[in-house]
């Protein structure tokens, strides 16, 4: 009877639990057990350990084999544990030394070659290994991503038979200086963007101080082009942002690319998007877009065209910045603190209100339309703002007036820099408490305010937006105060309050 136990990471959500490998041998019928709610694919790495074991010159002992992967009631899934439960296999047997192995956690599929295959999820695995003072060993190919996390002690392997001379002292893992290196600010410029100066003067705020926006507009008039240029003009990552979403990211089905290091993801849905694809699930849930945009841009195009039921998940996360799936095993919570941006047409043709073409569309068509967005979701949303037809002049321009993204950015980056100075968070996130303390008014602001508030029926939720908004517009201006004119502004971007 021999017993070895080794530590791996399970997949769960954002959080990595440790999960304790203990391999058991016994005398009796040969065969290998693996027990502790393993998924189809952990049930199969017994022909791949089997496989892996012999072509790395090992025996495979012919005894029986329990594998226990605990905690039992924590569902395993993944080619992750190929690389623990080969371990403890021959730590068992005496083929490898259990010295040190307990400090060690190990994560990793085996080829029938013996071969280690890259896996997902190794971010935050790095993460809860620092954490507990461990150090980590995965596929060569996992190294730059488990490198990502400092002050750990981390090593990668291409093989099986590797991993075992570094245990057994013979030919150590050497250590790698990885430095991450990202593809940068691939984006668009603004200055491509012809004409439509208050709409770009609304992206500019929105970028400053976080806050969504909704662009209003005929078909053509530059909705999507101003939308994929918000990155460009967005304050760099923080380590800490740039940590967290790229562990969303690694535990996603498409799993971590390194090039995408510290760069605000900016995800576009199509409007046929189901509500899982959009807040995430499945039996084992994974993250969806709004947590994959987290710390970055979510576009929604044709914002009528989605679904109401699948629009309505976006309430409760566009104001709490995360979301709770919960399905009749289990749950998880994913971070969602994504910057909307939204785009939509005045009217079933688009052409609504426009200079140049007639609308044919009938006023019930016109309600129905906008029906199709409750008023609850808009009201969560800071801004909106028309971007009317661009005349044919300004359209036939060679070169596009205006201010290159990097111009901008400069100003973007010393508004959030006073909104971090002042209360830690970017405007959008003030809560009622820091409202009252931060965005204070003079009698004149204060009257203006009340008078559109009885005028356009403003609910309090609105009435917090315009002071959010107000007080970026100052930040943008260096003002210590809001001002009139900074009120002004943040009413005049109510664009469907207006309406109404």
């Amino acid at each position: 009877m021999s017993l070895a136990q080794l530590y791996s990471r399970a997949r769960n959500g954002i959080q990595a639990p440790l999960v304790n490998v203990e391999v058991h041998l016994a005398n009796g019928m040969p065969g290998l057990a693996i027990v502790g709610l393993p998924e189809k694919a952990v049930q199969e790495s017994k022909d791949r350990v089997r496989g892996a074991i012999i072509n790395s010159g090992f025996s495979f002992p012919i005894q029986r084999i329990t594998v226990n992967l605990a905690p039992a009631d924590l569902p395993k899934e993944g080619g992750c544990y190929d690389l623990p439960i080969a371990l403890g296999i021959l730590a068992a047997s005496g083929q490898v030394p259990r010295a040190g192995i307990g400090d060690v956690e190990f994560m990793g599929e085996l080829a029938l070659s013996g071969q280690l295959r890259p896996i997902k999820g190794v971010l935050p695995a790095a993460l809860a290994a620092r954490g507990q003072g461990r150090s980590l060993i995965v596929p060569q190919e996992n190294l730059a991503e488990a490198a990502l996390v400092s002050e750990l002690e981390r090593f990668g392997a291409d093989s099986l038979l590797a991993v075992c001379q570094h245990m057994s002292g013979h030919q150590p893992l050497p250590w790698q200086e990885i430095e991450p290196v990202g593809r940068g600010l691939q984006v668009a410029d603004l200055l491509e963007v012809k004409g439509q100066p208050q709409a770009k003067r609304a992206l500019e705020v929105a970028a400053s101080g976080g806050h969504s926006l909704l662009f209003l507009g005929p078909p053509g008039s530059g909705k999507s082009m101003l939308a994929q240029r918000l990155p460009g003009i967005l304050p760099p990552m923080t380590e800490a942002e740039a940590l967290e979403t790229a562990s969303i990211h690694s535990v996603s089905n498409n799993g971590f690319d390194i090039g995408d290091w510290a760069r605000r993801p900016y995800r576009a849905p199509h409007h046929s998007a189901s509500g899982p694809a959009l807040v995430g699930g499945g039996g084992n849930p994974r993250p969806g877009e709004i947590s994959l945009a987290h710390n970055g841009v979510l576009f929604l195009d044709e914002l009528p065209e989605f679904d109401r039921k699948v629009l309505e998940v976006l309430r409760e996360p566009l104001e709490n910045g995360h979301i709770t799936i919960s399905r009749a095993a289990r749950s998880a919570d994913f971070p969602a603190r994504f910057q909307l941006i939204a785009a939509m047409n005045p009217c079933p043709c688009g052409y609504l209100g426009d200079s140049e073409r007639r609308c044919a569309c009938s006023q019930e068509q016109v309600r129905r339309y906008r029906a199709r967005i409750s008023g609850p979701l808009l009201d969560r949303i800071d801004m909106h703002v028309e971007a009317p037809r661009l005349p044919p002049d300004l359209l036939l321009q060679a070169q596009a007036d205006g201010e290159t993204s990097a111009q901008v950015r400069q100003r973007v980056l010393a508004a959030r820099q006073r909104q971090l100075e002042r209360a830690g968070k970017a405007n959008a996130a003030l809560g009622p408490t820091e409202i009252q303390r931060h965005c204070a008014l003079d009698p004149a602001s204060s009257q203006l305010l009340q008078d559109a508030i009885r005028r356009l029926g403003l609910s309090a939720r609105a009435y917090h937006r315009i002071l959010k908004v107000a007080r970026t517009a100052a930040d943008l201006a260096a003002s210590p105060a809001i001002q009139a004119a900074h009120i002004a502004e943040a009413i005049g971007y109510r664009r469907l309050d207006r309406q109404a």
